[in-house]
């Protein structure tokens, strides 16, 4: 609606991506910038963005240090700025990434720009560092609308039979649902343990190809399967109203990241439930999996000095640098435990470092740099197959000339009866004489440096730092070890975690129901004593005549109310086994 272009700051690249692409959709004219594009896409968008062609420009927040990012982003005409995860600029935030501060860095360039915060899980800590690390204006507005969820019923128990738990309230509450776990693995063995009895389910987690992780998502929107089986890679901007419920069967390591899990469910105001099962053994494996993730500064340092070296960056180069990600071959070549290797890079990826983009077989992309009298020389001076090539890549695809397009060399290929691989050369051949711009797609893993290499010294992650993160990180632990130990309504346990004061039960969590029930049983207790004690004041009765009196009184019940009534001395026994008041 505002007079210029819209710039949005995210951490998500795969939701960045989903989110243009839906706004293109509705014909909104939206990009991104993300680690991984080649330097004359970028070209293309930074252009398109200074020339008004662009509403909605995405960005990671790792580009806005970047120089040429900055020389592009002060020519452009902007309206405003938005902050999306905003609790990632806060170090009190479950996910802090330093590169989010330099997006007050940036505003200088266009300090009329106004910008907005969103995120939906923060502290009133993390509230008020939000606004103090974007260089808020005094008058600032703060939006907040409430945590609480009416319809949505929170549930913790301790189980060791998880999956018959699981089962069991899948069947019961029926419809739509997730089941979160936190390894790759699990995902496929609970989906195939679902389907084994009888509930149709998917699975999905980030190392699936695409395609396959594309389809699974699609069948559950579709409600082809009603439950699937999911990483937290699952779930961002995932929007489906009528899912009924979520189920944990491992214990997230935020009260954050299960309040956004267990959020998704019921978003179309319909009663849900949030059912977190766990048992000793998980809680053991949470602080184990918190510690590793949390290797030295030493050793991140020589995993950093590694990768520099195996990839031959000397110092002050690398940025943008992309290069196959074999992590095994890293591991042998300078003696790294897989593992340890692993969330050492997730470190130097959160300080702004490195990128290791989400396993991907992204679709090749091309772009035509040249006018179609360039196109028709080329096609007279090069053999016919490739004037059919280029024929058929213009009727098949839109928008070529101004910007990359997605193409399939293998459909391609079939159309022109040519083998895959023959294509690909040909597209390769035609970037090299500059007709076309090419970016074949790559089923490795990738990583990208996102900045120029620094000597070890200058690592910003100082030991202070370091502490600092680990010691927020080890409170957020423990807080979820106590969400699952409390004794309050579970609704009140999370409103008061983000600083949301209630003292009205919900009436519907583990606890409430659990505290009706006792409330109910005393009730039922009550009523019978008083009716047992009514017939003893007529006269004398053994056990087994109350209870043909009383008939719905069992026998267990009985004993244990006439041993308290004995104990109270309300009632006595005589010689003959009959009870007397």
């Amino acid at each position: 609606m505002l007079d210029g272009l819209c710039l949005v700051v995210t951490p998500l690249i795969s939701l960045m991506k989903d989110q243009v692409q839906q706004l293109r959709d509705r014909h909104i004219k939206a990009a991104c910038l993300y680690s991984g594009l080649s330097s004359s896409e970028q070209e293309i968008i930074f252009n398109q963005c200074i020339h008004g062609k662009i509403k909605l420009l995405y960005v990671s927040p790792e580009r806005l240090k970047q120089r040429v990012f900055i020389e592009h982003f002060r020519q452009m005409h902007i309206s405003l700025i938005a902050v999306d995860e905003a609790h990632c600029i806060s170090q009190w935030g479950y996910d802090f990434r330093p590169p989010y501060l330099d997006i007050a860095r940036i505003r200088i360039y266009h300090d009329q720009a106004p910008i907005i915060a969103l995120t939906a899980t923060a502290t009133p800590d993390v509230v008020a560092d939000i606004q103090r690390q974007l260089l808020f204006r005094s008058g600032s507005r703060l939006f907040q609308s409430s945590f609480y969820r009416h319809n949505l019923a929170y549930m913790v128990f301790r189980e060791d039979d998880k999956e018959g738990r699981m089962l069991r309230i899948a069947r019961r509450i029926g419809g739509c649902g997730i089941v979160y776990v936190r390894n790759r693995r699990r995902t496929r063995q609970i989906a195939e343990h679902l389907v084994h009895h009888g509930i149709p389910a998917a699975y999905y987690h980030a190392g699936l190809d695409p395609k396959e992780r594309d389809l699974a998502q699609l069948r559950w929107i579709n409600g082809e399967v009603p439950v699937i089986v999911a990483t937290n890679a699952f779930g961002m901007g995932i929007d489906k109203p009528d899912v009924r419920f979520v189920i944990h069967l491992d214990i997230p390591s935020t009260i954050e990241a299960y309040f956004q899990e267990a959020g998704r469910a019921g978003r179309d105001g319909n009663q849900s439930y949030a059912v977190m099962l766990y048992n000793d053994n998980d809680i053991t494996n949470l602080h184990t999996s918190f510690n590793s993730s949390y290797p030295t500064p030493d050793y991140i340092s020589n995993v950093y000095r590694a990768l520099c070296n195996y990839y031959q960056l000397p110092i002050g180069s690398g940025e943008d640098s992309q290069f196959d990600f074999d992590i095994e071959a890293i591991c042998n070549t300078y003696r790294f435990k897989l593992v340890d290797f692993y969330n050492a890079a997730r470190f130097l990826e959160r300080e702004g470092l490195i990128a290791i983009p989400d396993r991907t077989e992204a679709e090749s992309r091309l772009h035509i740099p040249v006018s179609r009298d360039e196109i028709y020389r080329f096609q007279v001076s090069q053999p016919a197959r490739y004037a059919d090539l280029l024929t058929l890549i213009l009727r098949m695809y839109g928008g070529l000339f101004s910007d990359f397009t997605p193409i399939s060399e293998r459909a391609l290929a079939r159309r022109l009866n040519l083998d895959e691989e023959l294509v690909t050369k040909m597209l390769h051949h035609m970037e090299a004489l500059k007709i076309i711009n090419y970016k074949a797609k790559s089923s490795q893993p990738q990583i990208i440096f996102t900045a120029p290499r620094v000597d070890v010294k200058q690592l910003p992650l100082t030991e202070s730092h370091y502490n600092s993160l680990k010691r927020r990180a080890t409170q957020r632990l423990e807080a979820m070890v106590q969400y699952l130990n409390s004794d309050t309504c579970r609704s009140i346990a999370l409103l008061r975690y983000f600083g949301e004061h209630s003292d009205t039960p919900c009436g519907q969590c583990d606890h409430c129901l659990q505290h009706a029930h006792k409330d109910s049983e005393a009730d039922t207790s009550a009523r019978l004593a008083s009716q047992i004690i009514d017939l003893l004041k007529q006269q004398p009765l053994r056990a087994d005549q109350i209870m043909e009196k009383i008939p719905q009184i069992d026998e267990r019940t009985l004993r244990q109310l006439l041993r308290t009534l004995v104990d109270q001395r309300a009632v006595a026994i005589n010689q003959e086994l009959q009870f007397f008041v």
